[in-house]
């Protein structure tokens, strides 16, 4: 697989990290984030990678789910939502991570939601850049008939 370069560059995301996940810290360069990082599991009041790395995904996401429905002409509930769950795990002697993306699609019939699903995890920038490299599993959680807009 190649790589795409960005044609028109929209944003660009600056943090600065100390200490890494052991008592460290990180912040954005505009202040909006700043929080202490703790091991997962552990003693600290922090937060971890892998929990930024589930709300940026989750969030990215639900946004791909957005576009890809408003395309299909399918209207969203508001309770739309994705719940992620990112694993750190060990193999063959070296760290990995694997997630789960579990999604709420409250309305929409199951076929028409997996369809969204499958277009949202072409569409949404974090799974593009894990596509191939970690094992991602998505569900999708429905109730009744689709709202077409």
């Amino acid at each position: 697989m190649s790589i795409t370069p960005i044609e028109n560059l929209l944003y660009t995301a600056k943090a600065h990290t100390s200490g890494g996940r052991d008592g460290g810290s990180s912040r954005t360069s505009d202040g909006h984030l700043d929080v202490k990082l703790s091991v997962p599991g552990g003693r600290g009041t922090g937060t971890n990678p892998e929990q930024l790395f589930a709300a940026g995904w989750s969030a990215c996401f639900l946004s791909a789910i957005k576009i890809v429905a408003a395309t299909m002409k399918v209207r969203l509930s508001p309770d739309t939502a994705v719940d992620s769950e990112i694993d750190l795990g060990t193999s063959r002697g070296g760290y990995f991570i694997r997630a789960r993306l579990n999604v709420s699609l409250p309305g929409v019939e199951r076929e028409t939601a997996q369809k969204i699903l499958d277009a949202a995890h072409l569409e949404c920038p974090y799974s593009k850049a894990t596509h191939g490299n970690i094992d991602v599993v998505t569900t999708v959680k429905t109730e009744a008939a689709a709202h077409v807009a």
